[in-house]
This record gives structure tokens, C-alpha cells and sequence, in this order.
């Protein structure tokens, strides 16, 4: 099994919108995927149409230890996912896990009874490097996936964002490696977003994913309709880069196995 965060430091970059959809395209290739929405905002829970703001627990009184995490995970049996939702109660999180023992690992600890349940378990990390985001980072034994916008400035913040996933990797025994770069909101009628491949594909050329995300009005609707894009949209061209998106990470991944 493995287990991946998405993370970014920068907001609107496609954490959620991968989280969700290369879940539920790893799913239709009949993976046991778990969601794990760790981001305040919650908007992985609503966007797979999960109130975020009812009385359910789930991520925040997991990683303070008041509920377990098996019972919290909602199963979404139309589109064969699970997701343990978050709700905005998770903000106080990082002020209640500074008085925790080992609490970089509150993420990781809880996962481990659960973890062989699953082919994948996705991380959907806030646009901070909080102590939340270092969490999933610890959680994430097998890699970080950094969605990259395909615009101007994408690459800033990109070093230094790598440079502490390196720095926590080597606090915390090797964990949270980059996995890889994964583009969106491209668009290929800009010169722009093409120089803004070249570049990132330059900078780090083992690092990139091959499929690229484009930018796509129907992968923007999908998440008021609470379905991931290869439900609301199956034949589009975003769908069909998620699900390359998966191809791909399932071969790479069965070549290590």
C-alpha cells in the first residue's frame, strides 16, 4: 500500500482537486483508496458532497486522540471511495497538538491500524507548511506529490518547499520524499504555460509527472455537484488526464514493488 500527501505552500494550486480525482480515478482501477482531508477549509469533504460544517468527527478529534480513526472514515460507495473528512474545528488542532508527546507523528500513528485496509491513502494537505502539513509529511512514507500551477511565479516557492520536505525527511527517518511534480491549469493556447513546463520539467527532470492537468471549466463545476470529474464529466479532457494521471502512478509504483 502507499501512502501520499499533496502539498503546495501556495492556495489554488489543485491540491483538493488531485486528492479527489486522482482518488477516485485510482478507484475506477480498482484500488482501495482512502481520502484523508486534513486542510481546515474541508473543501475535499464538500467537494465529495459531505456537509463540512455538520456535527460529524472526523479528522481534528482523530489527530487529538479523543475518537479513532476507523469509525470516522465515511465509506462513498458511489464512487467506490472513503474519506475521513475534516470540519473548520480542525484550525484548533495545531494549537491542541503542541502539548503532545511526538506530535509531528499524530498523523502517522493514527493511520498504522488502518493502512493495510488500502491500496492508497491520499493526504490533502492546508496551503501552509503548518504543523498539520508536517504531519502529513511524516504520514507520508511514500512520497509528496506537489501540484505546480501552470503559470507565472509557479516555480517560486517550489525550492523552498522542496528544501523543507528534505529537512523533515531527514529529522524523521526518511519519509515524505518527493514523489513528484504534478502540472495544472494548463493551458496550451499560452506561451506561458508551455515555458512554465520547460522550466519545471528543467529544474527537476526526474521529478515530473508525464500527465499534465489542464485547465478545464468542468473540473471547476464538479465540486458544487459534490462527484470527482470522471463522474460529472467522464469524457472530458481533464477526466481523461486523471486518469492517465493514475496509469501512470500505478505503473511507476508497480515497478518498485
Amino acid at each position: 500500500m502507499k501512502i501520499y500527501a499533496l502539498i503546495n505552500q501556495k492556495g489554488g494550486v489543485g491540491k483538493t482537486t488531485t486528492a479527489i480525482n486522482l482518488g477516485s480515478a485510482l478507484a475506477a482501477k480498482g484500488q482501495k483508496v482512502l481520502i484523508i482531508d486534513t486542510d481546515p477549509q474541508a473543501n475535499a469533504t464538500s467537494s465529495l458532497g459531505i456537509e463540512k460544517n455538520a456535527k460529524h468527527k472526523g479528522t481534528y478529534e482523530v489527530l487529538i486522540g479523543s475518537v479513532p480513526l476507523a469509525p470516522q472514515i465515511v465509506l462513498l460507495p458511489d464512487f467506490n471511495l472513503s474519506i475521513l473528512p475534516a470540519s473548520p474545528a480542525l484550525s484548533g488542532a495545531e494549537v491542541e497538538l503542541i502539548d503532545i508527546e511526538d506530535r509531528e507523528s499524530a498523523l502517522k500513528n493514527v493511520i498504522e491500524p488502518v493502512q493495510d485496509h488500502y491500496d492508497y491513502i491520499l493526504i490533502d494537505c492546508p496551503p501552509s507548511l503548518s504543523l498539520l502539513t508536517i504531519n502529513a509529511l511524516v504520514a507520508a512514507k511514500d512520497g509528496v506529490i506537489i501540484p505546480v500551477q501552470c503559470e507565472y511565479l509557479a516555480l517560486e516557492g517550489l525550492g523552498q518547499l522542496t528544501s523543507t520536505i528534505s529537512a523533515i525527511r531527514k529529522s524523521f527517518q526518511g519519509t515524505g520524499k518527493v514523489r513528484g511534480v504534478l502540472l495544472t491549469m494548463f493551458d496550451g493556447r499560452t506561451r506561458l504555460a508551455v515555458d512554465v513546463v520547460n522550466e519545471v520539467r528543467k529544474y527537476y527532470p526526474n521529478n515530473v509527472f508525464e500527465s499534465i492537468i489542464p485547465r478545464s471549466v468542468r473540473l471547476a463545476e464538479a465540486p458544487s455537484y459534490g462527484q470527482p470529474i470522471n463522474y460529472y464529466s467522464k469524457d472530458s479532457t481533464a477526466s481523461k488526464a486523471y486518469e492517465a494521471l493514475a496509469e501512470e502512478v500505478l505503473t511507476q509504483d508497480n515497478k518498485e514493488r
